[in-house]
């Protein structure tokens, strides 16, 4: 059963209740690189069930999407109010054939995209933090909403990688 907006925002949002955004967005690309460091391409590109994705296909999910939150981020800031488009991530990961590429230059990619946007959020004024957008799905969602969305969705795909490559909690 696929999850409602609502259920998606609250998940996603409850991932890093207590945390700092920014920090939690600041410390992924390292985290990333720690959790694939010295394992075979071969494990990365392996799914661990059929319709889940792999190491590799995370991968390039993330360094998708961090392209889309600079682009709403900024689309939103030079026009607020501005309408925000929802994708289909299966549809980009066979269109992106994210399971062919390079899981190390996908974090390259994530990483470089990443610092430009946390740069960007650290440069705003207290009131820009509040600029909004419509999205599609989910309503009106502010700059400071997108980050906390951001920042649980690398929270969310962390875990995922952990515990496909056996690392998880214990």
């Amino acid at each position: 059963m696929k999850e409602t907006a609502p259920q998606y925002i609250a998940r996603v949002t409850g991932y890093v209740q207590g945390k700092k955004p920014l920090a939690v967005q600041a410390a992924t690309a390292d985290r990333l690189a720690k959790l694939i460091k010295g394992v075979p391409a071969a494990k990365l590109k392996k799914r661990p069930a059929p319709d889940k994705w792999s190491v590799t296909e995370i991968l390039a999910h993330l360094a998708d999407c961090e392209i889309v939150a600079g682009w709403r981020m900024r689309l939103i800031l030079g026009s607020p109010g501005t309408p925000i488009l929802g994708f289909d991530q299966d549809a980009w990961a066979d269109a992106g054939h994210y399971a062919k590429r390079d899981p190390r230059k996908s974090l390259e990619q994530f990483r470089a995209f990443r610092e430009a946007n946390l740069s960007l959020l650290k440069s705003l004024k207290a009131e820009q933090w509040q600029h909004h957008g419509m999205h599609s799905e989910r309503g009106v969602e502010t700059i400071e909403h997108i980050s906390r969305m951001f920042a649980g969705h690398d929270l969310n795909h962390t875990k995922q990688i952990e515990e496909i490559l056996g690392k998880g909690k214990k």
